[in-house]
C-alpha cells in the first residue's frame, strides 16, 4: 500500500514556507482542475454548515467529486473501527477530511497512511478555520509578519491553531480568557517554538489594547451542552462590545469564525459593523480549503485511484 503521505491535523503540520504557499493558492482566481477524476469523502460526526459547503465546493472547484459521509453512515468505533473506516474510503477516495469529537480520531486515521488525511475539526484544533483566518488578514494587510491579534473568550481549538498560525506568520497574538479557560502551557511553548510571542491574560482591555485585529468565538461550542451555564458565568466579562472593541487600533478589523451569538460573545454593532470582516472570513472558508487541497494534489500526486497496490 502507499505511505508516507501529507496529512493536515494541525496547521503547524505545514511549514510556513508551506502555509504561505496554500494561502497564495487559495488567492489564485482560476484554479486547475487538478482533482480531476478523483473523489474526496467528507466525514462529518459533527454536522456543520461553512464546512461541509466550503470543503465541497473547493473540491468542485478542482474539478473533483466531493462525498458527503455523516457519521452515522460509518459509525467511527462502533459500526466499524476508525481504522477499517479509514481503509474502505482509501479504496474509493484520494483524500479524506474529517469533522470529528475526538482528535484522537484524526491521529488514527493519519496512522492508517494509505491516503492524506485533513481534519475538518476537532476538539483540539481547527486548522481549516485558520487557513480562512490568515487569508482574510492577508487580503486586508497585504503582509502578516509584524501585525497582532488579539482572541478573546474560551481558548478553544479555533484558538489554538490560530494562535499556531499566526506565529507561523510572524504576528503578535494575545489570548485573554477567564482563569481554566486559557490556552494552557503546552500550547505557549509550541507557539514560541514557531517563533511567536504569546501573551495569555484573564483582562480582555489589556488583550485588545491597541491591535490589529479582534477575534472570538461562541461560548458554548456542539458538544458542550452541559458545561453552558458554568462556561456563561465564566465569560461573561469577555464579550466583544463596541466598548472594548474601540480600545483596538482605529484601524483594526473584527473577526468571528460563525457561527455567532449576537448579544452574548459579540455585540450587534461589531460583528455587523463597517469593520467587521466575518462574511468575507466565512467565503474565504472555500478559497483557503481549495488552496490546500490545490497544494496537496501537486505537492503529492497519488497514482492510480485504489489504496492497496
Amino acid at each position: 500500500m502507499s505511505a508516507g503521505h501529507r496529512h493536515l491535523l494541525e496547521i503547524d503540520d505545514l511549514t510556513p514556507a508551506e502555509l504561505d504557499r496554500v494561502l497564495s493558492l487559495a488567492a489564485d482566481p482560476s484554479p486547475r482542475p487538478v482533482l480531476a477524476g478523483r473523489g474526496v469523502a467528507l466525514v462529518f460526526e459533527k454536522p456543520s454548515a461553512r464546512t461541509r459547503h466550503s470543503m465541497e465546493m473547493a473540491v468542485v472547484q478542482l474539478g473533483g467529486h466531493p462525498s458527503y459521509i455523516s457519521g452515522i453512515e460509518v459509525g467511527l468505533d462502533q459500526r466499524e473501527s476508525v481504522e477499517d473506516v479509514t481503509r474502505t474510503l482509501a479504496g474509493y477516495y484520494w483524500l479524506i477530511g474529517a469533522r470529528v469529537f475526538a482528535h484522537r480520531s484524526v491521529e488514527r486515521m493519519a496512522a492508517v497512511d494509505w491516503r492524506p488525511v485533513v481534519n475538518l475539526l476537532s476538539d483540539r484544533s481547527h486548522p481549516m478555520q485558520a487557513l480562512a483566518d490568515l487569508l482574510t488578514l492577508r487580503q486586508e494587510w497585504g503582509v502578516l509578519a509584524g501585525r497582532s491579534i488579539a482572541y478573546v473568550g474560551d481558548g478553544n481549538n479555533v484558538c489554538r491553531s490560530l494562535a499556531f498560525a499566526a506565529a507561523m506568520a510572524g504576528m503578535d497574538i494575545r489570548v485573554a480568557s477567564p482563569a481554566g479557560f486559557n490556552l494552557d502551557d503546552a500550547d505557549a511553548d509550541r507557539v514560541a517554538a514557531l517563533g511567536g510571542a504569546l501573551v495569555r491574560t484573564e483582562d480582555p482591555v489589556e488583550a485588545v489594547a491597541g491591535v490589529d485585529a479582534v477575534y472570538t468565538d461562541v461560548w458554548v461550542s456542539r458538544g458542550e451542552e452541559a458545561e453552558a451555564a458554568t462556561k456563561r458565568d465564566a465569560l461573561v466579562r469577555f464579550g466583544v462590545t463596541a466598548e472594548l472593541f474601540a480600545g483596538a487600533a482605529p484601524d483594526a478589523v473584527f473577526l468571528h469564525c460563525l457561527p455567532a451569538h449576537r448579544g452574548e460573545e459579540v455585540a450587534p454593532d461589531v460583528i455587523d459593523g463597517p469593520r467587521s470582516r466575518v462574511w468575507r472570513q466565512a467565503e474565504n472558508r472555500m478559497h483557503a480549503a481549495r488552496g490546500l487541497l490545490w497544494w496537496l494534489a501537486e505537492s503529492a500526486p497519488p497514482a492510480g485511484h485504489g489504496a492497496l497496490r
